[in-house]
């Protein structure tokens, strides 16, 4: 069995652009929902959750969905009291609820409970590196990252510590 190779913008020193990797994003991941199709405040939200998974280098498992949302909370602008007042939007329940109507709440629990212990250690981990962070990255208003390279974007908010280097 062959191993796929690893996404460019899931390479810790991707040179590609933010625009680049985004798009590489959605030609490798053509179930997800595109936001363009959505309402226009879940849009912008569901755009800037996508774009954070190419900044943070993250893939659609259920382990990096688990590690992306603490590091929004802890690097970005979207910390976890705008987090919750995002989730509050109409179209976010729709989405959850469609997930669980496609997969079940029992694979929810399931998928979340299997990559819980893994992933405990390396969030505290990150949890006591992002202590005391002023420069947070940019997240409903990403549009001037575009033209950026993945590498001075993760060099330029320190984000290189949370980014594995597997491949």
């Amino acid at each position: 069995m062959s191993k796929l190779p690893r996404p460019h913008y899931m390479e810790r020193n991707s040179t590609q652009t933010l625009r680049e990797g985004l798009e590489e994003y959605y030609a490798l991941n053509p179930h997800l929902t595109p936001p363009n199709t959505q309402p226009p405040e879940f849009a912008k939200i569901l755009l800037a959750h996508d774009v954070g998974h190419v900044i943070y280098g993250c893939d659609t498992g259920m382990y990096d969905e688990l590690k992306i949302l603490p590091l929004f909370w802890w690097t970005s602008e979207c910390t976890f009291k705008k987090f919750r007042e995002m989730r509050n939007t109409p179209a976010v329940d729709v989405m959850y609820d469609d997930m669980i109507k496609e997969k079940g709440v029992f694979w929810l629990y399931r998928e979340v409970l299997k990559v819980i212990p893994p992933l405990i250690p390396k969030l505290i981990t990150f949890w006591f590196k992002t202590r005391q962070r002023k420069n947070r990255v940019p997240f409903l208003e990403f549009e001037p990252l575009l033209e950026r390279s993945l590498l001075d974007i993760r060099q330029g908010y320190d984000l290189l510590p949370f980014i594995s280097d597997n491949s």
